[in-house]
């Protein structure tokens, strides 16, 4: 995690003590069960929590202890056991060490997905206040970066909404994938614990059981979770390149906002940059490559081994850590984005009429004229404007083969801006509904 890119919030998650923390509870609902069961001593059980509820574990001691044991969770054991006393020998019974790492990984993620969630909140609210704020905005749509038709900025903003909707859903969808529990035993056949301690962990926990564990929980469920955040970071990265370049200084549609005392550049001081959008660029290049090892690690020998596990501790906190700064960064550029209708206006005009192509070709086909001469028609017209040879309208007027179909007025009708627009109420019910 690099604190440039990381809040408090999510980083927590990932932090040694929260993770015995959540450890502990593991190993304490997992002694209840077994209590309950006659496994161990009640009295043992009601100890473990007593004595262990609100300790701050010692990182730095579990730390020294796995420096000689070669292992985290015996370390974290040892380290419980000089906490709780001699009713410690009562924990873990029947258990692995991959039933604390797996159901414990579990729980964190599906912790980072309520964080992200509510991120993604805020980047819904954002787009939705600003696309309604310019619903009707006329601006040029491209496509190849070149101009095509008229649209709205307001539509635009509806397209990031619509996006960042199923990027939620699947978010959702990716969080009860990940939200399972497997307290199964060394090979995950329960022949050393009853199935229902596992129920016990997972109600305590908020999880599900594992329908079926090896040692491990099936590793597909991880990859669709971080293959999820991956495709979350490229609708990110999506948004990110259209408002970086709509600040071009050619384009100057939309520019991210510059506030006081800020600078551009050590050299130049006339600069105003889309930092943000760009960072957000390479933001989401390194949530989509944590995608690749979450994938890779769904192919494990046997009934289990660790190849997964060092990937693990980085794309977990890493993932998570970089998409939640991102969404919120992004949230923030929505809010305050600064939008310049009067420029939208110029560069619509820039062609000179060029845009309304598809209606004369239309029109012209609906007076008789065939598809392949109207195309002909109005190209020959359109291409001296493209090159600044005159005005598309005015050459119409004067083509006679256009005129044999369309009048003047039939002409210049093609050329109403608001045509384009008759649909956007409709777009937006569909993207917003009714509100």
């Amino acid at each position: 995690m690099i604190p440039r890119y990381t809040r408090p919030e999510m980083a927590s998650i990932w932090e040694p003590q929260t993770r015995f923390k959540i450890w502990f509870e593991i190993e304490a609902h997992a002694a209840d069960a077994q209590a309950e069961l006659g496994v161990i001593p009640k009295e043992a059980a009601k100890t473990v929590w007593a004595k262990a509820r609100n300790a701050t574990f010692d990182v730095a001691r579990i730390d020294e202890i796995e420096r000689e044991t070669k292992h985290d969770v015996i370390a974290f054991l040892t380290h419980l056991a000089e906490i709780v006393g001699p009713e410690a020998r009562f924990v873990h019974q029947g258990m692995t060490s991959s039933d604390v790492l797996d159901t414990c990984l579990n729980v964190q993620l599906t912790r980072a997905a309520d964080i992200l969630i509510s991120d993604l909140d805020k980047v819904l609210a954002a787009l939705k206040k600003r696309a309604f704020e310019h619903k009707m905005t006329p601006t040029i749509g491209r496509s190849h970066g070149i101009h095509a038709e008229p649209v709205t900025f307001g539509l635009k903003l509806a397209y990031a909404y619509a996006e960042f909707s199923r990027a939620r859903e699947r978010l959702i969808a990716a969080r009860k994938e990940v939200a399972t529990c497997a307290i199964s035993g060394a090979v995950g056949t329960f022949a050393q614990i009853d199935p229902r301690v596992e129920e016990h962990v997972a109600k305590g926990m908020g999880l599900e059981p594992e329908p079926i564990s090896t040692q491990v929980i099936p590793r597909d469920r991880h990859a669709i979770y971080f293959a999820t955040l991956g495709v979350i970071a490229s609708s990110v990265e999506r948004l990110s390149i259209e408002i970086r370049h709509l600040q071009r200084t050619e384009v100057l549609e939309a520019e991210e906002f510059f506030s006081e005392g800020q600078k551009g550049s050590s050299a130049m001081p006339h600069k105003r940059n889309p930092v943000l959008s760009e960072n957000l660029t390479g933001l989401s290049r390194m949530v989509r490559a944590y995608a690749m090892p979450a994938m890779e690690n769904v192919a494990l020998w046997h009934e289990r081994d660790i190849s997964h596990s060092s990937a693990e501790r980085m794309i977990g906190p890493d993932a998570t850590v970089t998409l939640d700064f991102a969404l919120m960064r992004l949230a923030g550029l929505i809010e305050k984005l600064l939008i310049y209708p009067a420029n939208m206006q110029k560069n619509l005009d820039r062609l000179g009429g060029l845009v309304h192509s598809q209606r004369l070709l239309i029109a012209l086909t609906q007076k008789g004229a065939s598809r392949e001469d109207a195309y002909k028609y109005v190209q020959r017209n359109a291409m001296p404007v493209w090159r600044g040879e005159g005005d598309f309208q005015t050459l119409l007027k004067k083509d006679p083969d256009v005129k044999k179909h369309l009048s003047d007025a039939e002409i210049e009708e093609q050329f109403d801006l608001g045509y384009h627009f008759k649909h956007v109420d409709t777009i937006f019910k569909r993207v917003f509904g009714e509100s």
